[in-house]
């Protein structure tokens, strides 16, 4: 037997979805599982400055988590990943921080990679759904 998934889509889209064919985020068994996120603007392309590409990362991922009636108050695992951690660790996270919240924080796992398609920031949670 086969279950339709329960998507979530944002209200302003963007291209990625379509063009890597995506769901942005997931809703089962009482969590929504986001797809990663990064700085893109509505065309897709990449955000050029790492701090504005971060924000817009979160921007992006906020409106994924409020279209589901969520928030990052609800999040309870993070998966972040950056090209480059020796030289934009301290950026990203400091920019990060501006949306993070207050303790307890959700769980994290950093990743330093050598590729995100020409971005340098990108972020993927699990969140609890709202009840």
């Amino acid at each position: 037997m086969t279950s339709k998934r329960d998507v979530v889509f944002p209200a302003d889209r963007h291209a990625l979805y379509e063009l890597h064919r995506y769901s942005p985020a997931i809703r089962s068994n009482g969590f929504l599982f986001v797809s990663g996120q990064v700085g893109s603007r509505k065309d897709g392309s990449a955000e050029p400055d790492l701090a504005a590409q971060v924000r817009l990362a979160f921007t992006n991922l906020n409106a994924i988590l409020s279209e589901a009636g969520s928030s990052f108050d609800d999040v309870v695992d993070t998966t972040i990943f950056m090209v480059d951690p020796d030289s934009k660790f301290e950026t990203i996270w400091a920019t990060a921080a501006e949306f993070w919240g207050e303790a307890p924080y959700p769980t994290v796992t950093a990743v330093g990679v050598t590729w995100l398609s020409g971005f340098d920031f990108e972020i993927k949670v699990i969140a609890k759904r709202a009840q």
